[in-house]
């Protein structure tokens, strides 16, 4: 392939319909067929990044290995696909404004009034073009976040526009829309699917395909309908149904010919449909697995796409261990030493969770006390291997007061302290310390024969660390620190070696665990509980 060639992503009727799992899908397609993809998130709120925002708006911020803090779909295009995405493949409206704004400042306008048109539609192309120009990418998809119609959204679809006419055949429009079932009249309407796509044809866009959101099954004549009302070719009216699992979408869509439509369109050679081996042993994994293994989340956020890369690691590890994992969220708000027995009754394993904030941090701590005087396995990622460090100054050290200084800045015991390059920051986004950093296992550990591997290396986003100065009390009572950062001497991994698996991590290791390469330590995790539940 000479050029990249770009496939636009767009939504319309409702939110929440399934882009990223479409985009993901198309890229994990056109990858099996040999092809050099990536894929992009383009939002069209005004904050810089999503690292602000509240999990409960936005679900998880996920974070990318050369510390972008983005959006949740972009967890969805590493697991399906493997690949790693970075800060280019993370927009805002907010980060385009701020590039134009700057270039203002600097001059580089020459005194132009700066517009819309040309000038913040002209960054938004560039910024589309840039991922295809840098690592010559084959095909780049960008999703566009929103619903076609939201005066947010214009921009973007705006500069699709002038793509397209620019760039002809190779730049391409799956839109995505709802054809919703209404029960009294027992039918499916394609109506709003209609005004969805004349929205877009309003603004100078001609979807090439369109992929319809359905809880039933169309029908031939309902498809040969929405392709006629929606001058797209009957071919390229696709179906994506309710499916019991996220992962089963791409076989779905390779099934009704989608990467054969989108080549087609582009011009490029169809050659044989691949197999897709490794994702339907998966798959078939995921569906033979009749076994229960049940998993206590302690957190704050009830909400399930606050903890979604936790939650997928979790489902991936179970999967490859030949079980289901049963999820239960234990709000930590609520968990206190009279009821946490019953609280965390039944679960073979306990999660505690990452977050932020004095919330519910309490009920985290009473949570790991009586998982670890019960030897339940645990593990705990950020916040939550921080809990698992002061339950244990508090209750085996004796400190009482023990505490983080982010939740109580007079603790004498400050076994959770702020990192010195961080205490005179005030801005909140971007700053903590985020991305990939090495981490060097000690041999003689429960994650070195869980790894493999002396040195590994994983994704941060937080601003307190474990206190140093602390270290050998918690090691002369049995809790070691066995991972250390090799530049800064940072602890990133805390252990206690005479428990079923008591661990917790600095970093967040569901950053990297994908539908074909699950994380080490969530498959060893769900191992042990599994074990735990036999005994």
């Amino acid at each position: 392939m000479a050029e990249t060639k770009y496939i636009f992503v767009t939504g319309g009727v409702v939110s929440s319909l399934g882009k990223g799992i479409i985009s993901s899908s198309i890229g994990k397609l056109l990858q099996a067929r040999g092809y050099n993809i990536t894929i992009q998130k383009f939002d069209p709120y005004i904050n810089i990044d999503p690292g602000t925002l509240n999990p409960y708006e936005h679900g998880e911020c996920y974070v990318t290995v050369d510390g972008m803090e983005t959006d949740l779909d972009l967890g969805h295009y590493e697991r399906f696909t493997g690949i790693q995405t970075t800060k280019a493949n993370s927009l805002t409206t907010g980060r385009i404004y701020k590039a134009v704004i700057d270039k203002e400042r600097r001059g580089d306008y020459l005194g132009k009034t700066i517009q819309v048109i040309p000038h913040i539609t002209d960054e938004i192309k560039r910024r589309v073009k840039l991922l295809g120009k840098q690592s010559n990418f084959d095909f780049v998809i960008t999703e566009i976040g929103g619903t076609v119609g939201d005066i947010e959204s214009t921009p973007f679809l705006e500069a699709i526009r002038q793509l397209k006419w620019e760039l002809g055949s190779n730049a391409l429009c799956v839109h995505l829309t709802y054809v919703p079932y209404l029960k009294a009249a027992e039918e499916l309407k394609t109506k709003p699917t209609q005004h969805s796509v004349k929205e877009l044809q309003s603004i100078g866009i001609q979807p090439d395909i369109l992929v319809l959101r359905t809880e039933k099954h169309l029908s031939d004549n309902i498809r040969r309908k929405v392709a006629a009302f929606c001058n797209v070719d009957f071919d390229c009216v696709v179906q994506s149904e309710d499916l019991p699992s996220i992962y089963d979408v791409p076989v779905n869509m390779q099934g009704q010919g989608l990467d054969v439509a989108i080549l087609r369109k582009m011009g490029e050679p169809i050659g044989e449909t691949p197999q897709l081996g490794p994702w339907r042993t998966f798959l078939d994994k995921l569906k033979k697995a009749k076994d229960v293994v049940k998993i206590g989340l302690v957190g704050k956020y009830d909400l399930q796409d606050a903890y979604k890369s936790i939650r997928e690691s979790l489902s991936q590890a179970a999967t490859y261990n030949d079980h289901k994992v049963e999820m239960t969220f234990i709000n930590s708000e609520k968990v206190t030493k009279e009821n946490v027995a019953e609280m965390l009754a039944n679960q073979d394993g306990i999660m505690i969770c990452p977050g932020f904030g004095q919330r519910g941090i309490e009920g985290k701590i009473i949570a790991t006390q009586y998982t670890r005087e019960n030897d339940i396995p645990t593990f705990g990622i950020c916040l939550g291997m921080q809990m698992m460090v002061i339950e244990f100054a508090r209750n085996v050290l004796g400190y009482k007061d023990a505490n983080s200084r982010e939740m109580d800045a007079t603790t004498n015991h400050n076994v959770i302290d702020i990192m010195e390059e961080q205490k005179n920051i005030t801005n909140m986004g971007g700053t903590m310390r985020l991305g990939a950093y090495e981490c060097i296992l000690d041999k003689n550990s429960k994650v070195y024969s869980i790894y493999k591997s002396e040195l590994i290396k994983e994704r941060h986003r937080h601003r307190y660390e474990f206190n140093n100065e602390f270290e050998s009390e918690f090691v002369n009572n049995g809790m070691r620190c066995v991972g250390k950062n090799p530049e800064s001497d940072l602890v990133e991994i805390v252990e206690i070696p005479n428990l079923k698996w008591y661990i917790g991590t600095q970093f967040h290791p569901e950053y990297q665990s994908t539908v074909l390469k699950p994380h080490p330590l969530f498959l060893d995790f769900i191992k042990t509980a599994i074990a735990n539940k036999k005994n």
